[in-house]
């Protein structure tokens, strides 16, 4: 009975390029995320969140199936129902496919939209570089004035501002 006691407990770590977001820096986690919004909201965007898992194709359509993306960075596996599905590897295929499917391009003259929250590719980690990473994306449907790229520079900019 000793004996099974003093096994030895193996500790399981976290995932080779992940990291745990700790009580002393969720404070500053929040800050960012409430400035973003806050920017975004200030200049008109309104927020959707999609969901952290997709179907496959649609990064391979929307993103490209010849990219690094799709062809070396991207969770994909296939789930017990047989299809196959991909952990997002980032927001733009996913915020149109909500955009599309959910009839905003009928029901808006034009939409801008952003989303913020973690992405996943399966890339070689390094400093500043993980497997899961927070993106925040902002979109803007249906305006072809060049005069919005130049809105988003602003936006970035007040971003860093205020942080």
């Amino acid at each position: 009975m000793a004996a099974a006691t003093q096994r030895t407990k193996r500790v399981i770590h976290g995932i080779r390029g992940t990291r745990d977001i700790l009580p002393l820096e969720v404070g500053r986690w929040r800050r960012v995320e409430r400035v973003a919004r806050s920017v975004c909201d200030r200049y008109g965007y309104a927020e959707v969140r999609t969901p952290g898992i997709e179907r496959e194709e649609l990064f391979a359509k929307g993103t490209g199936e010849s990219t690094d993306i799709v062809q070396k960075e991207m969770y994909v596996f296939t789930d017990k129902g047989g299809e196959r599905v991909t952990l997002r590897p980032e927001a733009t295929p996913s915020m149109v496919r909500a955009f599309v499917e959910h009839g905003l391009e009928q029901a808006l003259p034009f939409a801008k939209i952003y989303s913020l929250g973690p992405m996943f590719r399966y890339e070689r980690p390094q400093k500043g570089r993980y497997r899961q990473f927070h993106q925040l994306d902002v979109e803007v449907f249906g305006i072809s004035d060049p005069a919005i790229d130049g809105e988003v520079i602003e936006m970035a900019a007040a971003f860093i501002a205020e942080l």
